[in-house]
């Protein structure tokens, strides 16, 4: 299945560290990240998932629920998150989706065509309240992903979606937004009444909170 950015994520139930879930509804009205890993012990993932578990309070404040995917069994993750513990000093303290028989990898296309069939892509989807992917980052086995940037682009798309401005490069919570060409000035009167600079006309910066 080929993921797109817009569309609905699928929907499926699994058994996790955590207990049996159906996805949308464990979702409910939070946003969400889904992030795979290729399979259970492995080195660049065990980092990561020991820093998902110290950055949850930093998820939590943002409504955010995280849950994490391997093709390994339960028990298997329960031995790695012992390990995760010890090595990285936070115990995972979300989900961790079981998935032996590859449904749900394949269901997000994690699995790459060209590599061993029980070894998942690492890829990280971001998931609105409505169940619509907004963000997917696919990396390399050899590069640990960046949760900072995870969580930059959540503050971007929740001040974009609220405040119906875009966010310039290197953006970070508190910088100055865009207003979209799509807004005419008119319209932009009312939404943004503080008033804003425009270098162009259709690069018109804003300070929003």
């Amino acid at each position: 299945m080929t993921i797109q950015l817009g569309q609905v994520a699928p929907d499926f139930e699994a058994e996790t560290t955590q207990g049996r879930i159906r996805f949308h509804e464990w979702l409910g009205t939070s946003w969400g990240v889904l992030f795979s890993h290729p399979k259970d012990f492995t080195p660049v993932c065990t980092t990561e998932l020991g820093e998902t578990a110290r950055l949850k309070p930093e998820f939590d404040r943002r409504n955010v629920k995280v849950i994490g995917l391997s093709v390994d069994p339960l028990d298997a993750h329960g031995r790695w998150e012992a390990d995760i513990a010890e090595t990285q000093g936070h115990a995972v303290n979300f989900p961790m989706i079981a998935d032996p028989d590859r449904k749900v990898a394949e269901l997000y296309g994690m699995v790459h065509p060209e590599a061993d069939p029980s070894i998942t892509v690492r890829t990280v989807f971001v998931i609105d309240p409505n169940r619509k992917i907004r963000l997917f980052l696919v990396y390399p086995p050899s590069t640990g992903r960046n949760f900072d940037e995870v969580l930059r682009v959540i503050d971007s798309l929740q001040l974009t979606d609220r405040a119906k401005v875009a966010t310039p490069v290197n953006w970070r919570p508190g910088g100055r937004a865009i207003i979209p060409p799509s807004i005419p000035d008119e319209q932009a009167k009312t939404l943004f009444p503080q008033g804003w600079q425009a270098d162009r006309p259709y690069l018109r910066w804003v300070e929003v909170k």
